[in-house]
């Protein structure tokens, strides 16, 4: 499960503003230390999906798909009692998946492309979920955010998972001007040391979902503010005191 944020925010706006990185590499790696103060510990800490193993947690990220981490936990439980392993969700009908993951959306796909990933897995894999990218990406239902997601979070295998928060939020903080998820991964991932991949994108999705939330950012909160090409500060003596009493009323 994922920490809550610690609040750091203040101390990240009053950094100067010479200080400020002028490439999109340097802002990826300020990016990356400065979330790590507000978003504290590894990818398997920020993760917000309930897993306690790497098949438990790519059957988890398939269904999150067009729906929330929250109610992917809410219907997982009785997902794994019902069928524990592989080898069970294998032999089940989609019609039995179906009615316990209803509640995530889109569940005749989801059921259906769950039980041909369970085949998958048992029949050329033996029951255990393969860990390099190439064998994940060709397993059904799995393309490389979802591969990243389990290579970063339950092997420790650097892998940066690019969603539509890390998405919206790269091209927002000036980290890449590609919209393609490929073409972003690769320019975060250059900027970066491998083992800081996996988290930086977790942070990010927190950070989306958390302060720059879209069509709605809250800037004024945001530790990246004073760096962010796109920030919507408040300007003039009345703006900055009111920004300075949001933060306040933040870190009470």
């Amino acid at each position: 499960m994922a920490s809550a944020p610690r609040g750091a925010g203040g101390a990240g706006r009053q950094a100067s503003q010479s200080g400020r990185p002028r490439t999109p590499a340097g802002r990826t790696r300020l990016t990356a230390e400065r979330l790590a103060t507000e978003y504290p510990g590894a990818a398997p800490d920020l993760c917000e999906l309930d897993f306690t193993d790497p098949w438990q947690l790519l059957v988890a990220t398939v269904l999150s798909a067009q729906t929330t981490d929250e109610r992917v936990n809410s219907v997982t439980p009785a997902l794994f009692k019902r069928f524990s392993s592989p080898f069970e969700m294998a032999e089940a009908s989609p019609d039995d998946v179906e009615d316990i993951i209803r509640p995530t959306g889109f569940f005749r796909v989801k059921a259906k492309t769950l039980v041909s990933l369970a085949q998958a897995v048992s029949e050329r894999f033996g029951g255990r979920v393969p860990a390099s990218i190439e064998e994940l990406v060709s397993l059904p239902g799995v393309g490389r955010k979802t591969a990243n997601v389990v290579l970063s979070v339950a092997f420790g295998v650097p892998g940066l998972p690019v969603d539509t928060h890390v998405s919206r939020l790269s091209r927002l903080l000036g980290l890449t001007t590609n919209t393609d998820p490929n073409k972003i991964e690769a320019d975060l991932c250059a900027a970066l040391a491998p083992k800081e991949w996996g988290a930086l994108s977790l942070r990010l999705i927190l950070h989306g979902r958390r302060v720059c939330i879209a069509n709605r950012p809250r800037c004024a909160d945001c530790l990246l503010a004073d760096f962010c090409p796109s920030a919507q500060l408040p300007t003039g003596a009345a703006g900055l005191r009111a920004a300075g009493t949001a933060r306040g009323a933040r870190l009470v």
